[in-house]
């Protein structure tokens, strides 16, 4: 089997006139979803649990339960998700240099198709193509990004992803449980810090969208309250029923 690491050369700085919104699946956006997961997924755990009229210790072990099998699971999912479309990139990557070194004319008349349906004109098409292609490397680098629309040189970290995801779904799913830990009996001020917290979150998430941090905010504390609500109204069901 031939080896899947691709050597790609690195591209020269550039001035930057603008930022965008990290949305290349790094660090932060499994941070940030991770934190709103453990958030949500807790939040509701604990309601479910105290709805059922169990007693705070039992919630606190619910909780904690949750936070522990909830953070690792999520770091499991990043990881294995993360890597396996690397490993997808890398396979794809292996054929496209095939393609580059052993089909040179049909790869640059294949490139120069591309500019030339982006409205360039065929001749000078074909010149820019054949010049990009002097260089394997840069051709690689070149048709991974038109024809597969991904950047070779900044592929997500899977250990990172995972590593991201289980310490932030940690602290998002200790917030409704840190009252239980210091001694509450109930789950009122559980239940205000996870509010206050589902807001933040979900305002923290407009940044990789064009949504406004006060439309996300909401739209995160509707939809966590809702969970927390049905989670509480199943758990107070069965509790009476087992009772």
């Amino acid at each position: 089997m031939p080896d899947a690491t691709i050597d790609l050369p690195e591209r020269p700085d550039t001035e930057i006139h603008h930022e965008h919104r990290d949305v290349s699946g790094g660090w932060l956006r499994p941070t940030v979803f991770g934190a709103m997961d453990g958030l949500v997924s807790n939040f509701a755990l604990i309601a479910g649990v105290a709805g059922a009229n169990a007693t705070a210790h039992s919630v606190t072990l619910a909780g904690l339960a949750g936070l522990v099998g909830g953070a690792f699971s999520m770091a499991t999912g990043e990881y294995v998700s993360v890597q396996s479309q690397n490993e997808s990139t890398e396979a794809e990557l292996l054929v496209e240099r095939h393609e580059i070194v052993h089909n040179r004319e049909a790869e640059i008349n294949e490139l120069a198709q591309m500019y030339v349906g982006r409205g360039v004109e065929p001749a000078l098409a074909h010149e820019v193509a054949r010049q990009l292609s002097a260089d394997p490397d840069q051709a690689l680098l070149i048709h991974a990004q038109e024809e597969l629309g991904i950047d070779p040189t900044a592929l997500p970290s899977p250990w990172t992803a995972a590593f991201s995801s289980l310490a932030a779904f940690s602290v998002g799913a200790l917030v409704p449980l840190l009252p239980y830990v210091f001694g509450a009996t109930n789950l009122l001020l559980s239940a205000v810090l996870a509010v206050v917290a589902l807001f933040l979150a979900g305002a923290l998430s407009a940044r990789f969208t064009a949504r406004h941090w006060g439309f996300a905010g909401t739209r995160q504390l509707v939809l966590g309250v809702l969970a927390a609500a049905v989670t509480f109204g199943v758990g107070s069901i069965f509790g009476a029923t087992v009772g």
